[in-house]
């Protein structure tokens, strides 16, 4: 159980550009896996103690019970009955009690802004731009895992990924660990800083190499997954999409705004789970509940056309499946 925190924990310490949220919720559904083979009474209950497991870690990591509940059905189950609502539940509850007690605080402080009508056709275009830039890190995974796969040494396997990832980090700097540092940075800047080609230049490189640079980091065997890099790849989609709208375009885009709409694209259709990603998405900023509808529709278009493209979900737990 403890292996998957620690391989994660240095993983992103040591700069791989991954998150701690795989690591975190593989080790929690191994928890209740095994409840489910030393307690007897529980062997009618496998999956039910997993999914409680996943639940807790879920809502401790990103402070959304509801987040954690609908992962955990959409994602790990994949079915409902009564035994799974119960246990789903009353672990949503203890861990929201944990989250209220010990850190209710939203990853981010930027205060999210009132939505207008008039931007649901841009909120849908980015939509679909976040399925296709979804697609893109689905296929980069499976590629850079299989290159990986080919080197028979695992010394120039870590150290060739190892090299690559750091020399991409120290030209910038955004990409190292889960990037959630330098992603709050990049949305204050956004909100202050003159806009021209010097300013786009970066953000370009950023949307197009933190999914390469995580994929680099997964496939030369760096603990972690594809919640991290999908929230801030999607993140930095927004901003850059609204502000070359706002720029080129003349509309007055709200940028934090289509920060998160990128975000929940971008997840939803990583992990294929919409509602997931509204909920988790939602959290990571004051009132992110105010922008639940345009959420919605931004998940929903990235998720159905990463589906239609791609049926396969990049973010599978092959612990979590043998488990089940």
């Amino acid at each position: 159980m403890p292996s998957h925190y620690i391989n994660g924990f240095l993983t992103v310490v040591f700069g791989g550009s991954t998150g701690v949220e795989v690591s975190t919720v593989v080790a929690s559904a191994t928890v209740g896996n095994q409840a489910y083979k030393r307690l007897h009474p529980a062997w009618a209950y496998k999956t039910e103690l997993i999914c409680a497991g996943v639940i807790a870690g879920v809502t401790l990591l990103f402070g959304s019970a509801l987040g954690g509940f609908l992962f955990a059905f959409e994602v790990i189950a994949r079915r409902y009955n009564k035994t799974l609502l119960i246990s789903g539940l009353t672990s949503m509850a203890l861990a929201s009690v944990f989250v209220y007690y010990l850190d209710a605080s939203p990853l981010f402080k930027f205060e999210v802004k009132a939505w207008r009508w008039q931007a649901i056709p841009f909120v849908a275009i980015l939509g679909l731009i976040g399925g296709i830039l979804a697609l893109y890190f689905t296929k980069t995974v499976i590629y850079a895992k299989s290159y990986f796969a080919g080197i028979k040494s695992n010394f120039i396997r870590v150290n060739l990924g190892a090299i690559t990832v750091g020399t991409f980090i120290f030209f910038l700097p955004v990409l190292y660990g889960d990037s959630y540092h330098g992603l709050g940075e990049v949305l204050k800047s956004s909100l202050h800083d003159s806009v021209n080609l010097l300013y786009f230049l970066p953000l370009i490189l950023l949307v197009l190499l933190k999914p390469f640079v995580a994929s680099l980091t997964l496939g030369a065997g760096g603990d972690g997954g594809v919640f991290a890099p999908s929230i801030v790849t999607g993140t930095l989609l927004g901003v850059l999409f609204a502000q070359l709208c706002n720029h080129y375009l003349g509309t007055q885009l709200v940028v934090i705004n289509f920060a998160l709409f990128g975000a929940a694209a971008m997840l939803s259709a990583a992990i294929h789970a919409p509602f997931t990603a509204i909920f988790i998405i939602a959290s990571l900023v004051p009132s992110g509940y105010l922008l639940l509808a345009p959420l919605l529709i931004s998940s929903f278009i990235a998720k159905t056309l990463a589906k239609k493209l791609y049926p396969y979900n990049v973010y599978t737990y092959k612990e979590v499946a043998t488990a089940r």
